[in-house]
């Protein structure tokens, strides 16, 4: 699907309901997606960004890249931030999605312990049926076919599917939603565990996509998601987490929110320190909150997630850290040192444009992911190479556009600190890492 210049959209009506605008690409809600209140309060506005994903190919850079409108508003009806833009899901997902998870070990091991996590939690046969929603490449689910479980992976974009059923995972290239759902339980398919890491975000039609939750899962079965943790990302000011593919950002307060308004209930909680901070979920049909749901519950209240006030000041933290990182940049490039940057993450293109940073001040950008190297970051078309140009270059600092794999990142360019190379951290606080060099 080609993408083209955009109006500004019109106002629709209905819960998460939006009117396309001419092109058909774009909409933008007046009402929250999940309670459809018209309480919506805004507390940042990042301003028109190119989207996260959309990778340029050398051929492609002479064309014309939109760019979307991209504000965070709080909703004063059930306490889910959202921005209010959305973007046509066939656009983000489908049309040559580059993101792989099986490239990134941190996400591996997060995915065996998840599985390993639930299957303490249901006894599971080869009667099961365990369903991962934007299963992505079958990183996760492979984890259970190698204990004889079948699975079943949902999933739209047609390059991961293919990886996935390519290692043995039954995949099904789709978006999920209450009307798949019924298609599969029509077809006598039901499931013991539906898992969604890191999807709940992204789906525009989110009480569809929970409904589809509702309907497909078994009575007795338990529905397992991961999604980024709010209270980290204002916290640590991680603004660079928003983007057009993450549409809601949840505390636990807003997904029990949601979730009960279909039948399911939050019943535990656990805290993960994956993507900077994020909770898996854990629920069913029936209400049995756990002690640690209870307390962390409580916390968000008495911390005021809830609230308009714990975003209020959001924006003013964003505003500094653009500017001392920009600032950190150009001094050292004044300096004449070189610097370059890991990680064609999504993440990455919000700061890189909302900072300005061009190739004046970020040469290259490099990253494991086969899939993005050859391509220019979106908006400020910097190339992508793999890891290796480090480790020939050695430029003076490496910026970690994708933070949140930090660790897994120095240690995998290691010999690159021994020959006195640095890492620059862009949030909390921009900062130089010290290395053994």
């Amino acid at each position: 699907m080609t993408i083209k210049p955009f109006p500004r959209p019109k106002s629709g009506d209905g819960i998460g309901a939006v009117a396309d605008t001419d092109v058909g690409l774009t909409s933008r809600i007046t009402k929250c997606r999940s309670c459809g209140s018209t309480n919506l309060r805004a507390f940042l506005d990042l301003g028109e960004m190119p989207l996260a994903d959309r990778f340029l190919r050398r051929d492609q850079l002479a064309e014309f890249e939109p760019r979307f409108p991209l504000e965070a508003v709080f909703c004063d009806g059930c306490a889910l931030p959202q921005i209010l833009m959305t973007v046509d899901p066939n656009v983000l997902f489908r049309d040559a999605y580059p993101y792989y998870s099986s490239f990134i070990e941190t996400v591996l091991s997060n995915a065996r312990d998840s599985a390993r996590e639930i299957m303490s939690r249901i006894p599971l046969s080869q009667d099961s049926l365990v369903v991962e929603i934007a299963s992505n490449d079958g990183y996760l689910l492979k984890n259970f076919v190698e204990h004889q479980i079948p699975v079943l992976g949902i999933d739209p974009a047609e390059g991961p599917v293919e990886e996935a059923r390519r290692i043995g995972v039954e995949s099904l290239c789709d978006f999920f939603g209450v009307e798949l759902a019924g298609r599969l339980v029509a077809a006598g398919r039901k499931a013991d565990v539906i898992i969604g890491n890191n999807v709940l975000a992204h789906v525009a039609d989110t009480n569809g996509f929970v409904a589809g939750i509702a309907r497909f899962l078994k009575p007795e079965g338990i529905a397992v998601i991961e999604a980024p943790y709010v209270r980290d990302l204002i916290d640590h000011c991680e603004f660079d987490t928003i983007y057009h593919e993450h549409l809601c950002y949840f505390s636990a307060t807003a997904f029990a929110n949601l979730f009960e308004r279909h039948g399911l209930y939050l019943n535990d909680v656990q805290r993960l320190p994956i993507h900077g901070g994020s909770l898996r979920y854990f629920a069913s049909t029936k209400s049995k909150p756990s002690q640690a749901l209870v307390d962390l519950l409580q916390e968000e209240k008495t911390l005021g997630l809830d609230t308009f006030e714990y975003y209020r000041d959001f924006a003013v933290r964003v505003d500094n850290v653009r500017e001392r990182l920009r600032q950190l940049l150009i001094d050292l490039r004044s300096q004449g040192k070189s610097i370059v940057g890991y990680g064609a993450a999504a993440k990455g293109t919000t700061l890189i444009n909302y900072a300005d940073i061009g190739t004046d001040l970020v040469e290259y950008v490099v990253d494991k992911n086969v899939h993005k190297q050859g391509c220019f970051m979106p908006g400020k078309r910097q190339p992508i190479f793999g890891p290796e140009r480090i480790l020939s270059e050695t430029p003076d600092y490496v910026l970690l556009l994708a933070w949140n794999h930090a660790p897994e990142i120095m240690k995998q360019l290691d010999a690159y600190s021994q020959a006195g190379g640095h890492f620059i951290v862009p949030v909390p606080e921009p900062a130089i890492i010290e290395t053994q060099g």
